[in-house]
Protein backbone atom coordinates (compact mmCIF):
# COMPACT_ATOMS: atom_id res chain seq x y z
CA UNK A 1 0.00 0.00 0.00
CA UNK A 2 1.63 3.81 -0.87
CA UNK A 3 2.31 5.80 2.00
CA UNK A 4 -0.14 8.40 2.20
CA UNK A 5 1.61 11.68 1.70
CA UNK A 6 0.97 14.48 4.01
CA UNK A 7 1.36 18.39 4.14
CA UNK A 8 4.53 19.75 4.55
CA UNK A 9 5.55 21.26 7.96
CA UNK A 10 6.80 25.01 7.19
CA UNK A 11 6.90 28.23 9.08
CA UNK A 12 4.06 29.57 6.87
CA UNK A 13 2.06 26.47 7.67
CA UNK A 14 2.44 26.81 10.98
CA UNK A 15 2.13 30.42 11.73
CA UNK A 16 -1.17 30.43 9.31
CA UNK A 17 -2.60 27.46 12.00
CA UNK A 18 -1.43 29.76 14.91
CA UNK A 19 -4.03 33.04 13.31
CA UNK A 20 -6.89 30.38 12.72
CA UNK A 21 -6.38 28.71 16.59
CA UNK A 22 -6.14 32.11 17.94
CA UNK A 23 -9.65 32.85 17.37
CA UNK A 24 -10.38 29.88 19.43
CA UNK A 25 -7.98 30.43 22.17
CA UNK A 26 -6.68 33.70 22.35
CA UNK A 27 -3.75 35.05 23.15
CA UNK A 28 -3.17 33.20 26.41
CA UNK A 29 -3.85 30.16 25.22
CA UNK A 30 -2.32 29.89 22.07
CA UNK A 31 0.80 27.64 22.79
CA UNK A 32 3.37 25.50 20.82
CA UNK A 33 1.42 22.17 22.13
CA UNK A 34 -1.87 23.79 21.44
CA UNK A 35 -0.59 24.06 17.60
CA UNK A 36 1.57 21.26 17.36
CA UNK A 37 -1.92 19.03 18.53
CA UNK A 38 -3.95 21.29 15.87
CA UNK A 39 -1.43 20.44 13.33
CA UNK A 40 -1.19 16.69 14.74
CA UNK A 41 2.38 16.76 15.48
CA UNK A 42 4.71 16.86 17.91
CA UNK A 43 5.48 19.46 20.09
CA UNK A 44 9.64 19.52 19.65
CA UNK A 45 8.33 19.15 15.31
CA UNK A 46 7.67 23.14 15.88
CA UNK A 47 11.00 23.87 17.53
CA UNK A 48 12.96 23.32 14.08
CA UNK A 49 10.79 26.65 12.90
CA UNK A 50 10.64 28.14 16.09
CA UNK A 51 12.78 28.24 19.13
CA UNK A 52 10.29 30.00 21.02
CA UNK A 53 6.07 31.48 21.00
CA UNK A 54 7.60 34.88 20.51
CA UNK A 55 9.50 33.81 17.62
CA UNK A 56 6.11 32.21 16.39
CA UNK A 57 4.28 35.97 17.31
CA UNK A 58 6.37 37.57 15.06
CA UNK A 59 6.12 35.37 12.12
CA UNK A 60 2.10 35.64 13.06
CA UNK A 61 2.21 39.04 12.89
CA UNK A 62 4.52 39.73 9.69
CA UNK A 63 2.24 37.09 7.90
CA UNK A 64 -0.98 39.49 9.23
CA UNK A 65 1.28 42.53 8.01
CA UNK A 66 1.11 40.57 4.45
CA UNK A 67 -2.16 39.94 4.29
CA UNK A 68 -3.40 43.50 5.13
CA UNK A 69 -0.50 44.73 2.32
CA UNK A 70 -2.07 42.91 -0.25
CA UNK A 71 -6.21 44.26 0.51
CA UNK A 72 -4.15 47.44 0.59
CA UNK A 73 -3.09 47.37 -2.89
CA UNK A 74 -6.57 47.01 -3.79
CA UNK A 75 -8.22 50.49 -4.96
CA UNK A 76 -7.60 54.15 -5.74
CA UNK A 77 -4.63 56.17 -4.24
CA UNK A 78 -5.95 58.57 -1.36
CA UNK A 79 -6.62 62.02 -2.93
CA UNK A 80 -4.28 63.82 0.28
CA UNK A 81 -2.08 62.55 3.17
CA UNK A 82 -4.78 62.98 5.62
CA UNK A 83 -6.98 60.80 3.52
CA UNK A 84 -3.99 58.34 3.08
CA UNK A 85 -3.63 57.94 6.68
CA UNK A 86 -7.07 57.77 7.67
CA UNK A 87 -7.57 54.93 5.30
CA UNK A 88 -4.45 53.31 6.21
CA UNK A 89 -5.55 53.62 9.71
CA UNK A 90 -8.74 52.04 9.23
CA UNK A 91 -7.39 48.87 7.29
CA UNK A 92 -5.01 48.25 10.07
CA UNK A 93 -7.70 48.36 12.69
CA UNK A 94 -10.13 46.02 10.62
CA UNK A 95 -7.59 43.19 10.25
CA UNK A 96 -6.74 43.45 13.92
CA UNK A 97 -10.19 42.67 14.95
CA UNK A 98 -9.92 39.65 12.58
CA UNK A 99 -8.27 38.15 14.96
CA UNK A 100 -9.21 37.48 18.60
CA UNK A 101 -6.36 39.29 20.75
CA UNK A 102 -5.02 40.75 17.20
CA UNK A 103 -3.44 43.65 18.51
CA UNK A 104 -1.67 42.16 21.51
CA UNK A 105 -0.15 40.35 18.87
CA UNK A 106 0.41 42.68 16.13
CA UNK A 107 2.13 45.20 18.53
CA UNK A 108 5.77 44.38 20.63
CA UNK A 109 6.80 41.99 17.70
CA UNK A 110 9.88 42.19 15.48
CA UNK A 111 8.79 41.53 11.17
CA UNK A 112 10.73 38.95 10.57
CA UNK A 113 11.50 40.07 6.60
CA UNK A 114 11.26 42.75 4.95
CA UNK A 115 7.44 42.67 3.85
CA UNK A 116 7.24 46.09 6.14
CA UNK A 117 9.37 47.92 3.99
CA UNK A 118 7.54 48.76 0.97
CA UNK A 119 4.16 49.98 2.43
CA UNK A 120 6.20 51.95 4.93
CA UNK A 121 7.92 53.36 2.51
CA UNK A 122 4.81 53.95 0.39
CA UNK A 123 3.16 55.43 3.02
CA UNK A 124 6.02 57.86 4.26
CA UNK A 125 6.75 58.90 0.34
CA UNK A 126 2.85 60.18 0.76
CA UNK A 127 3.72 62.85 3.76
CA UNK A 128 6.95 63.74 1.95
CA UNK A 129 5.40 64.58 -1.13
CA UNK A 130 2.91 66.55 0.90
CA UNK A 131 5.90 68.56 1.95
CA UNK A 132 6.89 66.73 5.30
CA UNK A 133 10.57 66.29 6.67
CA UNK A 134 11.56 62.59 7.25
CA UNK A 135 11.70 63.09 10.72
CA UNK A 136 8.08 64.64 10.48
CA UNK A 137 6.66 61.98 8.27
CA UNK A 138 7.79 59.27 10.57
CA UNK A 139 6.80 60.70 13.67
CA UNK A 140 2.93 61.56 12.02
CA UNK A 141 2.83 58.07 11.23
CA UNK A 142 3.98 56.34 14.67
CA UNK A 143 1.51 58.90 15.91
CA UNK A 144 -1.57 57.86 13.84
CA UNK A 145 -0.74 53.84 14.05
CA UNK A 146 -0.22 54.20 18.17
CA UNK A 147 -3.07 55.71 18.36
CA UNK A 148 -5.29 52.94 16.54
CA UNK A 149 -2.96 49.76 18.02
CA UNK A 150 -3.58 51.32 21.34
CA UNK A 151 -7.53 51.58 20.37
CA UNK A 152 -7.73 48.47 19.28
CA UNK A 153 -5.97 46.75 22.13
CA UNK A 154 -8.82 48.41 24.47
CA UNK A 155 -11.70 48.02 22.23
CA UNK A 156 -10.46 44.07 22.50
CA UNK A 157 -9.92 43.93 25.80
CA UNK A 158 -13.63 45.40 26.73
CA UNK A 159 -15.24 42.88 24.51
CA UNK A 160 -18.82 42.60 25.19
CA UNK A 161 -18.24 45.14 28.64
CA UNK A 162 -20.47 45.74 31.25
CA UNK A 163 -23.93 45.87 31.98
CA UNK A 164 -24.31 49.54 31.73
CA UNK A 165 -27.71 49.70 33.40
CA UNK A 166 -25.68 48.46 36.15
CA UNK A 167 -22.99 50.21 35.55
CA UNK A 168 -24.60 53.41 35.86
CA UNK A 169 -26.36 52.04 39.18
CA UNK A 170 -22.81 51.76 40.85
CA UNK A 171 -21.49 54.94 40.05
CA UNK A 172 -24.74 56.76 40.50
CA UNK A 173 -22.52 59.60 43.35
CA UNK A 174 -20.46 60.18 39.78
CA UNK A 175 -22.59 61.24 37.17
CA UNK A 176 -20.15 61.90 34.85
CA UNK A 177 -18.14 58.22 34.71
CA UNK A 178 -21.51 56.83 34.56
CA UNK A 179 -22.22 58.67 31.42
CA UNK A 180 -19.17 57.88 30.39
CA UNK A 181 -20.02 54.20 29.59
CA UNK A 182 -21.92 53.89 26.31
CA UNK A 183 -18.55 55.78 25.23
CA UNK A 184 -15.98 53.63 27.06
CA UNK A 185 -17.51 50.22 25.89
CA UNK A 186 -19.92 50.39 23.10
CA UNK A 187 -19.22 53.43 20.82
CA UNK A 188 -16.48 51.49 19.53
CA UNK A 189 -16.61 52.49 15.43
CA UNK A 190 -17.97 55.83 16.52
CA UNK A 191 -15.15 56.63 19.02
CA UNK A 192 -12.34 55.64 16.69
CA UNK A 193 -13.55 57.67 13.90
CA UNK A 194 -13.38 60.66 16.24
CA UNK A 195 -10.23 60.11 17.91
CA UNK A 196 -8.82 59.22 14.40
CA UNK A 197 -9.86 62.74 13.24
CA UNK A 198 -8.64 64.48 16.40
CA UNK A 199 -5.31 62.57 15.96
CA UNK A 200 -5.14 63.90 12.30
CA UNK A 201 -6.38 67.64 13.30
CA UNK A 202 -3.51 67.36 15.61
CA UNK A 203 -0.67 66.19 13.33
CA UNK A 204 -2.01 68.86 10.99
CA UNK A 205 -1.44 71.28 13.35
CA UNK A 206 1.76 70.11 14.58
CA UNK A 207 3.79 68.49 11.99
CA UNK A 208 2.92 69.36 8.87
CA UNK A 209 4.32 71.84 6.86
CA UNK A 210 2.86 75.36 6.95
Amino acid sequence: MPRQRTERLDRARVADTALRLLNDVGLDGLTLRAIAKELDVKAPALYWHFKDKQALLDEMATEMLRRMTAEAAVGPAAADWPEHLARAMRLLRAHLLRYRDGAKVYSGTHFTDLSYAPPMEAHLRVLADAGFTPAGAARAWLTAYSYTIGHVIEEQAAGEGPDLAARAERLADHPLAAAAGEELFRAHDRGFETGLDAVLTGIAHTMAPR
